[in-house]
């Protein structure tokens, strides 16, 4: 563990190039499952009839989809023989980030959706009353629900950020390209190179933690 510490405080280079490139990673697998994560969450919430509770309780089980699951759908698309392979995003940067951003959409949308859920009915009555346009109500409604969104994008970030299928099936675990903090310490426990292992292993639990103490600080602002 001593070793682990030390790796980490004299600023190896390989080790902080994984630890930047892997927050880099789900920073914009993040980004852009927010683009149509939020709204269709906020559709499924507006939804009226049955139909609502279907397509909810579609995206919670979609959401809990195993990792390798969604790195070999996503696979198929970009894959040399795929539809998608001319833009060769195989073995690539761009290429764990699609499939990060295909494990973040559904959270991001199930999150959203709950939050929305447990607004006051009223608020939404008001707006009708009011003849709210409905860019109105979209934007109203998403600062009524901006801890529940923000929520949503925190958790998004969790799980991608520690997932080690899609990096490893999509990105090749490739040094200096596409090697994440997952990939790496599968990689040097394999290998018996314990001490990078374990400093990734803390770099990961700090942010486990602090995706924790954010949601908890969300959720306690909310009520």
């Amino acid at each position: 563990m001593a070793q682990a510490f030390e790796l980490l405080l004299r600023g190896d280079a390989e080790t902080w190039g994984i630890i930047g490139r892997s927050l880099a990673f789900s920073f914009f697998a993040t980004l852009f499952s927010i683009i149509p994560g939020v709204p269709l969450g906020v559709l499924i919430a507006w939804k009226p009839g049955r139909g609502k509770r279907f397509a909810a309780s579609c995206i919670h089980a979609i959401s809990a989809v195993p990792t390798v699951v969604v790195g070999l759908f996503v696979y198929s698309f970009i894959s040399r023989s795929g539809p998608l392979g001319f833009l060769g995003f195989l073995y690539a940067p761009a290429g764990v980030v699609l499939g990060q951003f295909f494990l973040a959409t559904p959270l991001v949308v199930s999150v959203t959706y709950a939050g929305l859920e447990n607004l006051d009915p009223r608020f939404r009555e008001t707006l009708e009353t009011f003849g709210a346009s409905p860019f109105r109500k979209l934007t109203a409604t998403l600062r009524e629900a901006k801890s529940a969104i923000l929520a949503s994008v925190v958790l998004a970030f969790g799980r991608v950020i520690g997932e080690v299928g899609v990096s490893t099936m999509l990105g090749g675990n490739i040094r200096n390209a596409t090697r994440t903090m997952t990939t790496a310490i599968a990689l040097d426990a394999a290998k018996g190179e314990f001490e990078r292992a374990l400093s990734l292993g803390l770099v990961l639990l700090v942010i486990a933690v602090a995706i924790n103490v954010a949601v908890n600080g969300l959720g306690h602002h909310e009520r």
